[in-house]
């Protein structure tokens, strides 16, 4: 070989080091007809060839593809997958000799060429309507792979060259993608693999067998990807089924990871397997079992809503404490979503809140009262079933801040006796009071709890007969409390006994029913109970916070120091009371603002929602809803914003910052924007996140407001 190179020095002993010429030995090596220079020649090219010597040798290499050694063209075709790899512009050069390859019977250059061709399909659109043309060739070759085989060498386990067929597999997977025609040719070949891979692993499960359950699940990969028949998919879902019943832990992953993506598709396919689902909830391996909760919480639906709350209430009590909030927060969602009744619905609330209270969301509290207190007709078994709770363990704070509210509002019914639903109870009101006095002084309780204890004694100084004077003893004990927060509500409550008795009934009295009314309803106590909030007082920013949005603000109109600190937002005279307290003069409310979508990126969508108080059309009210279809948990979520110097702006903090996979538990957002010269109102965003490893930035202006919004 020789040893002279373009460069300023030898080679391979040349003085410099930055020398990237192309050798002028591989090229003659690569023309030569001794086989073994060649070889060598290819390998080096392969191994270490950069861009510039891949563009110079790439005709070459062509050359080689066709030569009749075998030895020869397999080097070639890997030399050639090289300089695609890191020429993408090469594909042309090498895309007439691959339908000339792929006759060959030699084991080494078919899989080579099989593998050239993925990587031409894959970067180059070009290439992949042109080897559309050759699927009904590779349909025959992987059914001779399956019937005959090409050589007894290459089986493995009795399958036949499962190398190459997997190769195979990949490529028809992405030459099928979104193409009717090439599905439509390769459907039937795969039905034909997928029931004879399936019977194989049906009648030995073997964990040995692995070449067959390879191609196997690379035939249901195949089958999901392209747009096959209704009963290949339920093939398809049948083999992952059978998956699930081998005694390798990969395997059994492997298939429940895929029943995931296939469930929101086939999802009554995938039902026909949940027992063996729910039996792998009890994996002692933290990733099964997780795959596993994760694919039975998808399987909930309005028919097996309550035999699936049964298994993953039982798992609830005995997972590990890492998937313990998971679990939780699914079976809420699941029976928010599916309950078949209110009873059931509050039922299924409180064994949660009972079996692993500290670890639900935080809006669980929330929307267990918002529930009893909707449902009249249970408010005396609620009352009595979160006593019976309370009076057994004090130590999970959300249950004993739902019962804590549920004693104060229904603390008559309690001790009235007259449930038929349950077991009599016979309590009086030294009990209630002395149970609740225990959660005061609880060493276990947090400041909010106690905060509900002490609205709870409150509450039933109106709706006991006895005498309040140990109640008022209480309240005067938390007037020197060190949390600002309860000793503000002693401090109040104690003036309603000293100054303001004769109204302490009226204030203290029930709340009203939430009256439902279906999905709508649900919304618009939503965005109601979204505006109370928003009608109270929203402090100031603050300096790190004002110093995160000023370079947004300078995107839009070139915001001064000023700009850091917008003037609070002072509501219309006499306040939100005034118009509650006005009511039959209040004038009817408008129009809803239609929604607007206003970013969306690889599942996660951000949307916006309007609305504008009737006693101050100045001010725009701007709920923003992010979400997440895909199958990756977007973390470290942060939406800022800005507007120009003619409005006003004032952000609430959001409700969180993870939003999980599969349309998981959404973050909102309130924004307040004063606008009194009602201008277009004109935002700009910024949005930062982590998604499937990766950190997001996207900056974007929102300019398309709906009119409504602002006129």
């Amino acid at each position: 070989m020789g040893t002279q190179c373009t460069g300023t020095g030898s080679w391979p002993n040349c003085s410099t080091s930055t020398c990237w010429a192309t050798p002028p030995t591989l090229d003659s090596d690569l023309s030569q007809g001794i086989q073994p220079v060649q070889g060598l020649a290819l390998c080096t090219l392969s191994t270490m060839g950069s861009a510039e010597m891949c563009r110079d040798l790439a005709p070459e290499v062509e050359k080689l593809l066709l030569q009749p050694s075998p030895y020869v063209r397999k080097k070639a075709i890997l030399t050639a997958v090289h300089m695609i790899r890191k020429v993408p512009e090469l594909s042309s050069v090498f895309l007439p000799p691959c339908v000339h390859l792929l006759h060959e019977r030699h084991h080494g250059i078919l899989l080579g060429t099989i593998t050239l061709i993925t990587e031409l399909c894959e970067r180059s659109p070009a290439a992949l309507r042109h080897f559309r043309k050759v699927v009904p060739q590779l349909v025959q070759i992987l059914r001779t792979l399956v019937t005959t085989g090409y050589s007894t060498e290459h089986s493995i386990s009795g399958v036949s060259d499962p190398f190459l067929q997997v190769q195979i597999l990949r490529l028809l997977r992405i030459l099928g993608r979104n193409h009717e025609e090439s599905s439509e040719t390769m459907n039937d070949l795969l039905a034909q693999v997928g029931a004879g891979r399936r019977a194989l692993v049906a009648t030995n499960t073997d964990t040995s067998r692995n070449a067959g359950n390879a191609v196997l699940f690379e035939t249901v990969l195949t089958i999901m990807d392209i747009r096959s028949a209704a009963g290949l998919r339920v093939l398809a879902v049948n083999i992952l089924g059978r998956f699930l019943l081998n005694s390798d832990r990969n395997i059994r992953y492997v298939a429940l990871t895929s029943l995931l993506r296939l469930v929101q598709s086939d999802h009554s396919a995938v039902q026909r397997h949940r027992p063996t689902v729910v039996d792998c909830l009890q994996e002692t391996d933290a990733s099964l079992s997780r795959r596993a909760l994760e694919l039975s919480l998808a399987l909930v639906n309005s028919s097996n809503v309550r035999a699936m709350m049964q298994e993953l209430q039982a798992f609830l009590e005995s997972c590990p404490p890492d998937l313990r909030a998971d679990c939780a927060s699914g079976i809420l969602l699941a029976a928010e979503r599916f309950a078949p009744t209110k009873r059931w619905h509050i039922d299924t609330i409180l064994h949660v809140l009972t079996t692993a209270g500290t670890h639900v969301r935080d809006d669980a509290v929330a929307n267990l009262t918002q529930l009893i207190g909707g449902a009249q007709e249970l408010h005396a078994y609620s009352v009595r079933r979160l006593y019976n709770a309370l009076a057994e363990d004090i130590s999970q704070q959300p249950l004993v801040q739902v019962a804590a509210w549920c004693i104060g509002e229904y603390g008559d019914l309690l001790l009235e006796g007259n449930c038929e639903e349950i077991e009599p109870l016979q309590v009086d009101e030294e009990e209630v009071l002395a149970l609740l006095e225990k959660v005061l002084q609880s060493h276990m309780s947090l400041p909010a709890t106690r905060g509900y204890a002490l609205t709870a004694l409150m509450k039933l100084s109106t709706r006991l007969q006895g005498d309040n004077n140990r109640i008022r003893q209480v309240v005067s004990i938390y007037k020197s409390c060190l949390d600002v927060e309860l000793q503000q509500r002693a401090v109040e409550y104690d003036t309603l006994f000293r100054k303001y008795d004769h109204m302490r009934a009226a204030i203290l009295e029930k709340m009203p029913l939430v009256e439902r009314d279906g999905a709508q309803a649900d919304e618009e106590a939503k965005e109601s109970k979204a505006a109370a909030q928003l009608s109270e007082a929203v402090p100031a920013p603050t300096e790190p916070q004002a110093s995160q949005l000023l370079d947004l603000l300078d995107l839009l109109d070139g915001a001064s120091g000023d700009a850091q600190h917008p003037p609070p937002l002072d509501p219309s005279p006499g306040g939100a009371l005034v118009y509650l307290l006005d009511l039959p003069c209040a004038p009817p409310p408008p129009a809803p603002i239609p929604d607007l979508k206003v970013f969306e990126r690889e599942g996660v969508q951000l949307n916006l929602s309007f609305i504008r108080p009737p006693e101050n059309p100045a001010l725009l009210l701007i709920t923003a809803t992010a979400t997440n279809s895909s199958e990756g948990d977007v973390t470290d979520f942060i939406c800022q914003a800005a507007v120009p110097k003619s409005l006003q702006l004032q952000m609430q903090a959001p409700s969180g910052n993870t939003v999980p996979a599969r349309g998981g538990l959404p973050i909102t957002q309130l924004f307040r924007i004063l606008n009194p010269n009602k201008a277009p109102v004109r935002l700009k965003l910024r949005l930062t996140y982590n998604h499937f490893h990766q950190s997001v930035q996207e900056i974007f202006e929102v300019n398309n407001l709906p009119v409504e919004s602002w006129q």
